[in-house]
């Protein structure tokens, strides 16, 4: 089926199922040895109910018994210093497809504890997704409802990054010092993060040259990495962290991926990033392109932001219209219905 025709016949699937009936449920998987905390977004029955958690209201249901959806699960990797909550909305419409969705709180690089982020968590991240996938096969509540041998990861930002690892990348902390030394000054929070802001004055050359010391002295390390998870079937990689990448590594892509970008992107500009991979590989595709989104298009909206620079990095440019990420949510789950089947 073309995927259109799907996107349509979602759209009219979750418009006639009732309110009464169609909840999706929200609960945790608490942390254990070498496993992360889970957040786990699925069908349920009743009502949602009105949330706020980190500063993102949603509707949910908290610890609703599960109810049988298609069978499919999807494992979300966040972004850099990210909460589930974040994604609420992308998660809703997966589980109004009958999807069950899973996403682990990455060690050390997320809401409240940023301590690993950048490499260092980037190398410890897929192990955590297929450690998501085998808590779920091993809790009683969901694994009566899954089907695990084709399983699909969506991930941004950061995310985005474990994404295309799992879809066959090479990647090394030194390929990202290379990039920072020739595009420091055109992708410059990409190699500085948010410690530090241009604000067009002579202290930029001085934030420039700390930036690029900082990441010789702590990314010198030319390994290249890798992981194979068997069980991921499709992945959706949005706004990805990339330049540390090497793009002809997903050239012949070990699982079928797609990306999603945005021309307005000011914290990974998407012609260091998603443009070279798209140029690169035969397996992918592009399943949508924002001109007018940032790279918070597809996170669910902040009601308030507590650091400036991220105000600036995230928020919505004036011109985006957050109906489009509706849609492209729609998308996401139509591409999954396509790739896995039921």
């Amino acid at each position: 089926m073309p995927l259109a025709a799907i996107i349509r016949a979602l759209c009219l699937f979750a418009a006639l199922i009732p309110p009464c009936l169609a909840a999706t449920g929200m609960s945790k998987i608490p942390a254990q040895a070498g496993r992360p905390e889970i957040t786990v977004f699925y069908p349920a029955l009743g009502q949602n109910v009105p949330l706020t958690q980190d500063e993102v209201s949603f509707a949910a249901l908290p610890n609703a018994p599960p109810q049988p959806g298609n069978g499919r699960l999807i494992v979300i990797s966040h972004g850099s210093g990210s909460a589930a909550s974040s994604y609420a909305d992308l998660a809703r419409t997966l589980v109004e497809a009958g999807f069950v969705v899973a996403l682990p709180q990455h060690k050390g690089d997320h809401r409240g504890d940023n301590s690993a982020a950048g490499p260092e968590s980037w190398k410890t991240r897929p192990a955590e997704i297929s450690a998501a996938i085998d808590a779920m096969a091993e809790d009683r509540r969901f694994s009566p409802h899954l089907r695990l041998d084709r399983v699909g990861m969506y991930g941004l930002s950061a995310g985005g990054h474990t994404a295309l690892t799992l879809a066959g990348a090479r990647w090394s902390p030194a390929r990202l010092v290379s990039h920072c030394e020739q595009h420091i000054r055109q992708d410059f929070n990409a190699c500085a993060g948010l410690v530090f802001a241009q604000r067009g004055n002579w202290l930029d050359e001085v934030k420039t040259a700390i930036v690029l010391q900082v990441l010789r002295w702590r990314f010198s390390e030319r390994r290249e990495y890798s992981y194979h998870e068997p069980r991921i079937a499709a992945i959706v990689a949005a706004v990805p962290y990339a330049s540390n990448i090497l793009p002809q590594s997903l050239a012949p892509a070990k699982v079928p991926f797609t990306l999603i970008t945005s021309r307005q992107d000011q914290w990974l500009h998407p012609e260091f990033h998603s443009d070279p991979i798209l140029q690169a590989c035969r397996r992918c595709s592009l399943l949508h392109d924002f001109q007018y989104g940032g790279h918070g298009a597809m996170l669910s909206p902040i009601r308030a932001y507590r650091d400036p620079l991220l105000i600036k990095l995230i928020a919505d440019p004036p011109r985006f219209d957050r109906r489009e990420t509706a849609t492209v949510n729609r998308k996401v789950a139509a591409y999954f219905l396509a790739q896995l089947g039921n």
